[in-house]
């Protein structure tokens, strides 16, 4: 009977007949598996179109916490009647080909190590591994077109050298972390688009549009000064329909919407020199999907607006401005960053969890990034877990490195940054609870020209109050991302793959696959500070944290890195612990 790694590696063994799975009949999670159990079913041939893959390690994400609540209601999955058609969670997985139908032979080969990009689209039709499509809680099953031929091509992403089973699985969420620090949000106006242009009556300031005229099919122009409309009918092309609505209050804001957008929102909407924080706040709700929204002024507004969260995460709604009266210089990513500030401060609100850590270790490992990354959580044994991996990490980086719990110091926030900043403000705040209150607060502890970054999502509909007045004034930055893509992945995995990034650090806690459900269950009360790992072909080793190893399972234990951080070594000792083939 094949046993160890080699033979594992290698696919030194025969296939079984029979995969054990967690298949998702309903929403909660007592109908994962039945009766609280996996069960077992054929291991099918693959057919010319298809791949049969070994699914070596999958990751636990939060994010399938609305699936399990909402079932087949959840918009990935169109309704679809799970009692009968189920699906599978486990979408941050690591796979191996194990056999090639005939029309993929050119391209895949058994023993070839796959990571999976789980956000698919085919026919521009969102579906995702692990929720359309059943996912990798199994430990053998078909991959075919509706993966490796969509509308990217192929959502599979090979992986070479010593990348570990558990670094390919967390890839994924890695992909989500690089993804939040790239330019995602839309910084010209749209081409073909509909832009809605606000002045104020009175105002007599000699506006220009140097560049972005030729975008838009239509321009809406309301209480625009005389002078500016005079420049775009003579810049623009002979096609862009040019229409004056004046005299408009929030009434006619709404019905402009109904009438020109149909309900979908303007492309591009532009605010000149406006001092009501009301007016702003109105305005903003008409914001298409990747809409822009500029405000071209040198005054301050009567107040703070109210600012829909939920959509900068989720819509990628953007929000820029500036000071002069060239409404085109608010545009460009040379004026709009997304990355955090060189040399600065960073503070990572709620970053105990799995994917805040993340954060704070791309934070002090990014070259050139800030030099001070404060994180804080309220959950003191995360906090405790947050120090020790990260403190060593910094200090070797020659950064510094400050956590903070805001329910236990006998301080503020603000004044801990002021302590130990002595500004009191910050650069950079990334916000990894989906807490709108925290969003808000959040936001207080910028510079003017600082950057706020909503990574956890809360639902659109879900408004901030914000002092807007520095988007134009000092060049505030408001972003948000959901997901990754491919290219997101690649560059993880090329990272993995050259030693420049160690996915491995996440990982908190390891299970068998007997003990999805359970890790399911943890995962969704929070019990572990990092990532857990479920590797689907290990039967029989119970959801244990990596502390805990060394009681139960020395041999792995002693594989561990400093701090108990789970290595390639350690799982290539678990598999030497717990695998043998022809089982």
């Amino acid at each position: 009977m094949p046993c160890g790694f080699e033979d594992y590696s290698g696919l030194n063994y025969k296939i079984p007949e029979k995969t054990i799975a967690w298949n998702m009949y309903n929403a909660g999670i007592e109908n994962i598996g039945r009766n609280g159990k996996p069960e077992k079913f054929a291991v099918s041939k693959p057919n010319d179109n298809q791949l049969l893959v070994r699914v070596d390690s999958v990751g636990l994400c939060y994010s399938d916490v609305k699936l399990i609540k909402m079932g087949g209601s959840h918009p990935k999955l169109y309704d679809q009647d799970l009692s009968t058609n189920p699906t599978r969670l486990g979408h941050e997985a690591a796979l191996t080909v194990v056999k090639v139908g005939k029309n993929l032979a050119g391209k895949y080969h058994p023993g070839q190590r796959l990571a999976i990009q789980p956000d698919i689209y085919h026919n521009q039709v969102s579906t995702a591994y692990g929720y359309t499509i059943p996912g990798g809680l199994t430990q053998y099953h078909l991959i075919g077109p509706e993966v490796l031929d969509a509308d990217d091509g192929a959502y599979v992403i090979p992986v070479e050298g010593d990348v570990g089973y558990a670094e390919t699985a967390l890839t994924e969420p890695w992909a989500c972390v690089v993804a939040a620090y790239t330019q995602r949000r839309r910084l010209v106006p749209r081409v073909e688009g509909l832009m809605w242009i606000v002045g104020q009556p009175g105002d007599e300031t000699s506006y220009t549009f140097t560049s972005g005229l030729e975008a838009p099919k239509m321009i809406c122009l309301t209480d625009v000064p005389a002078t500016l409309k005079e420049f775009i009918l003579d810049k623009k092309p002979e096609s862009t329909e040019v229409i004056d609505l004046n005299n408009l209050n929030s009434d006619g804001y709404s019905k402009l919407w109904k009438d020109l957008t149909d309900e979908k929102g303007f492309d591009d909407i532009i605010l000149l020199s406006p001092t009501s924080a009301e007016m702003v706040s109105e305005a903003a709700k008409l914001i298409g999907f990747r809409g822009t929204f500029n405000i071209v002024s040198r005054q301050p507004l009567d107040g703070e607006p109210l600012i829909d969260a939920g959509r900068i995460h989720y819509h990628y709604t953007t929000y820029i401005g500036n000071n002069g009266t060239d409404i085109s210089a608010s545009y460009g990513e040379e004026r709009n960053r997304c990355e955090l500030r060189s040399g600065g401060v960073a503070v990572f609100i709620g970053a105990g969890g799995p994917m805040g850590q993340m954060h704070v270790q791309r934070a002090i490992e990014l070259e050139n990034g800030p030099s001070l990354i404060i994180a804080t959580e309220i959950n003191e044994k995360r906090l405790d877990v947050l120090d020790k991996i990260n403190s060593p990490l910094a200090a070797a980086r020659d950064k510094r490195f400050e956590v903070f719990n805001p329910t236990t110091a006998d301080e503020s926030l603000q004044d801990f940054i002021k302590r130990v900043t002595e500004e009191g403000y910050v650069d950079d705040v990334v916000v990894c609870v989906p807490v709108a209150s925290l969003m808000q607060e959040s936001a207080k502890l910028l510079k003017p020209d600082g950057m706020l970054v909503f990574f956890a999502g809360v639902p659109a509909g879900t408004y901030v109050k914000l002092k807007f007045d520095a988007v134009y004034m000092a060049n505030l930055q408001l972003t948000g991302t959901s997901g990754s893509k491919l290219k997101d992945q690649e560059v993880v995995i090329q990272k993995a793959m050259n030693e420049e990034l160690n996915p491995n650090r996440s990982v908190a806690a390891i299970g068998g696959i007997e003990a999805a459900r359970d890790g399911i269950e943890a995962m969704m009360n929070g019990v572990f500070a990092g990532k857990i790992l479920i590797f689907p072909q290990i039967s029989g080793l119970p959801l244990l944290s990596l502390d805990e190893l060394e009681t139960h399972f020395p041999k792995i234990a002693e594989k561990l890195g400093k701090n108990n951080l789970w290595t390639t070594e350690a799982e290539k000792a678990l598999i030497e612990e717990f695998w043998c083939g022809d089982k």
